[in-house]
């Protein structure tokens, strides 16, 4: 009665919905019984599946017919023998799959929601007996439709006589159309083999055009062979070094004075001329647009190009640029531009950023270019022949112009360094070498022939005045010399520091102040390793102050401090405005001469005022021939390194603790010479990824530690008869050792780090220690050189490396 009351008012008729009888219509139970349940919405009625066999046919037709006649005022659908497909327009335009639906108004709403099943003529005249697999249609949208269209395929139903159902679940469904509890879960059916064949290869394809696309691709691992070979080859290029190494310390040395007998070298390498600002950049002044000269606009860019830096902020930097960079305009230009607030330097420092960001930015292929053309530029430029043999040259390109900075406060930051000319350069080589080609249109102010200096090129420096040289590189002859003379010294000064130290102390009672001033001040230099201080004008450096340059504002005196009695209180900038504060407990004969030379004077007086640093190294050199302040500390900086090392270190001790030791050794040297550094930017973040790494190592432990026990456990159990238990338990032990000798490094390394925050170990490594010291540690101790010093360090010390004995005493 409802069918037909549907069918007069042109509704869709109604299609039975079969589920099973565990799905969100029925109760759960008989699975693959064959019991179907039929749903109206006014109640369901039990049917046999003979009885609904053998009306097929008629329903199919019936409903063929009804589709024919309710549609009459909209699109026919189309019978399809296979799965309908039918579509419809939709006012956005696009189109949707048509469900046949049916209206009931005893239906609660949420259930006229549900599912509808499309089934075709060859489904139904195929399936007799059969059980069904139904497919979910996985191109539904089910925004625009909400409900769950159910396909069946003609081979599935004809060729799978006495399968079991199979549900499909459709994963595009928006679960958010059907209420949580009406929800149908569906098995995922298996694919077939040639259908996983196909996927495979799929992904495949995908994974390699990925590859290619982001060049992400992974190195193909070498093989053992291939690991062996490149082995070898390194091995076999570092041999080729060592044979075409100049072993010069083997040859006879020249005679005194003489550095070499034949020097050739092709010059300076001079900075690109300026390059004017393009068209599209702009300087303002007071807001007007103002085209400068080409030497006054050079100086501006140097300007722009700090703007980033605290300098330009500074009242000095400023005015002293501003001084020098009037100097450079013309007549109209200085009577223009007399504020330097009211420049406008903007867009040529967007100009500059943009330059910046396009070398980080360059591609493999121009960063190529570039390095290759920075090494025509070294073949050229780079290196010379000294005594015909091939030796490199150290920094052979002028500095370009621009704004000096200098180190600390110091009074002439900002001043305009000055572009150097052909015209400003000394010339050094031999008389038979061929003589540098100096720049087309230019000449050179002199060329020389002395023998007797090292370097190459020399010329003056307009800022202080000072004296700029061309040198060789650290592992030349010339500096290898230079060093294993100056350890030499040092050396010899061992054997009469004794006689020195007692000459100083007696001094300490000498009626002269002078002669007192004289022995406080070597008391400090070798107690402290302070250096000396030249005699500099006022004005012309920063505030910077060494031994006998000290002021009375510079030291504190204090009967008692922490304990310790007559302690002096340290505070000054030494060299490269670096500060020197320390507390030092000394001597009751120098702490009442420093009471003496504080009377009756101001902050700002000198401490030793009756003593000068060329009186002092006068007085030194009549000790010992050679020996200068310098000569103190570089004795003072090996001698603790040898007695610290020879405290710290056990041959017992691992790699890792033995590396430890020598950089505390090396620490407190530098601590001695005050060589500090400001904490690297990134510490805090390494700290804490190395600390995450110590965590993660210790966790790795402690589950190796457990299978360690727990693999013993089972052995003891078993027996010991038991092989593969007891390689188990081997094999467990050597994963807790390993991990145990992992943690070691990392906290090691993690002290390590903490205590080298603010310490510089490179300069007293370089330039204060013997490197036969460390040499001889590591033969004693079996460690290899390249621990301590890397590749450009065993170049420079190739000479110590190659004559030092495992009982080298320094």
């Amino acid at each position: 009665m409802l069918k037909q009351q549907n069918m007069e008012f042109g509704i869709m008729p109604y299609v039975p919905r079969k589920v099973f009888k565990n799905s969100i219509l029925g109760p759960r139970g008989n699975w693959g019984k064959g019991k179907i349940q039929d749903c109206d919405g006014m109640g369901s009625e039990r049917v046999d599946t003979e009885g609904k066999a053998r009306n097929k046919e008629a329903k199919m037709k019936r409903r063929k017919s009804d589709h024919g006649s309710t549609r009459a005022g909209g699109d026919a659908i189309k019978n399809n023998k296979k799965t309908p497909k039918t579509r419809e327009k939709t006012d956005l335009g696009e189109s949707h799959k048509k469900v046949m639906v049916f209206k009931s108004e005893n239906l609660d709403s949420t259930i006229s929601a549900s599912e509808s099943v499309k089934e075709t003529d060859d489904d139904f005249s195929a399936r007799k007996g059969p059980k069904i697999r139904r497919v979910k249609d996985e191109s539904m949208d089910s925004d625009a439709i909400p409900t769950e269209s159910v396909k069946e395929t003609d081979n599935d139903f004809s060729a799978r006589k006495g399968l079991k159902r199979k549900w499909v679940q459709d994963e595009s469904m928006d679960s958010s159309v059907i209420p949580t509890s009406k929800k149908i879960k569906h098995k995922l059916g298996e694919n077939s083999d040639e259908e996983r064949k196909t996927k495979k290869s799929n992904k495949k394809m995908q994974k390699k055009v990925k590859c290619e696309d982001s060049n992400e691709c992974k190195k193909p691992k070498r093989t053992k062979g291939e690991i062996e070979e490149a082995r070898q080859l390194k091995i076999k290029k570092k041999e080729e070094e060592e044979q075409s190494r100049w072993r010069w310390w083997e040859e006879e040395k020249y005679e005194d004075g003489v550095k070499w007998r034949f020097l050739e070298h092709s010059g300076p390498y001079f900075p690109p001329e300026y390059q004017p600002l393009p068209d599209n950049v702009h300087f303002y002044y007071d807001g007007k647009k103002v085209k400068l000269s080409l030497a006054a606009e050079e100086v501006a860019l140097f300007f722009a190009q700090m703007l980033d830096h605290e300098y330009t902020t500074k009242k000095v930097f400023r005015e002293n640029f501003f001084k020098d960079w009037r100097k450079e305009m013309t007549d109209a230009e200085r009577s223009l531009i007399q504020d330097l607030g009211k420049c406008d330097f903007g867009e040529i420092h967007a100009m500059h950023k943009a330059k910046v960001e396009a070398r980080k930015n360059m591609t493999k292929e121009e960063k190529q270019a570039l390095k290759e053309a920075n090494q025509k530029i070294v073949d050229e430029f780079g290196y010379c022949l000294l005594d015909h043999h091939r030796e490199r040259i150290g920094n052979f390109k002028i500095e370009p112009p621009g704004l000096f900075r200098g180190r600390g406060e110091h009074p002439k930051q900002g001043m305009l360094k000055k572009r150097i000319q052909p015209e400003d350069i000394i010339i050094n080589c031999s008389k038979e070498a061929c003589i540098p080609v100096p720049p087309a249109g230019h000449r050179w102010k002199e060329v020389r022939h002395d023998n007797t200096v090292t370097w190459l090129v020399s010329w003056t420096e307009n800022i202080q005045g000072s004296i700029k040289y061309i040198m060789l590189n650290a592992n030349s002859k010339l500096k290898g010399e230079k060093d294993w003379e100056k350890y030499e010294v040092a050396r010899k000064l061992k054997s009469c520091v004794d006689n020195i130290r007692s000459q100083y102390r007696s001094d300490l009672k000498s009626r002269q102040m002078s002669t007192r001033q004289r022995a406080v001040a070597l008391y400090f230099i070798d107690k402290l390793a302070l250096r000396a201080g030249n005699e500099k004008e006022e004005g012309e450096t920063a505030d910077t102050v060494g031994c006998c340059s000290l002021r009375v504002e510079h030291i504190t005196l204090h009967e008692q401090m922490d304990g310790k009695e007559y302690v002096v209180e340290f505070d000054f900038l030494g060299k490269d405005s670096i500060r020197y504060y320390n507390k030092v407990p000394v001597i009751k004969k120098v702490f009442k001469n420093l009471k003496l030379f504080l009377e009756n004077k101001q902050p700002g007086d000198e401490l030793f005022d009756r003593l000068y640093t060329s009186m002092l190294n006068k007085h030194l050199s009549s000790l010992m021939p050679g020996l200068t302040a310098k000569v103190f500390r570089t004795y003072n900086a090996s001698i603790t390194l040898q007695e610290q090392l020879k405290e710290l270190t056990n041959k017992s001790d691992s790699v890792a603790e033995k590396l430890l030791s020598y950089n505390r050794a090396n620490r407190a040297v530098a601590i001695l010479c005050n060589h500090q550094r400001a904490p690297p930017k990134t510490f805090d973040q390494s700290m804490a990824t190395l600390q995450s790494k110590i965590d993660a190592r210790k966790e790795q432990l402690a589950l190796a530690k457990s299978g360690l026990k727990q693999a013993k456990k089972e052995a003891k159990a078993k027996g010991s008869s038991e092989f593969k238990l007891q390689t188990l338990v081997e094999r467990k032990k050597a994963a807790v050792k390993r991990c145990e000798e992992q943690l070691l490094k990392m906290e090691i390394q993690a002290t390590d780090r903490e205590e080298n925050k603010q310490i510089a170990l490179g300069t007293s490594k370089l330039n204060y220690l013997d490197p036969r010291i460390s040499v001889a540690w590591c033969k004693n101790m079996g460690l290899p050189v390249d621990k301590i010093y890397n590749k450009s360090q065993r170049d420079k010390f190739a000479w110590a490396i190659d004559m030092t004995e495992v009982d080298f005493e320094f």
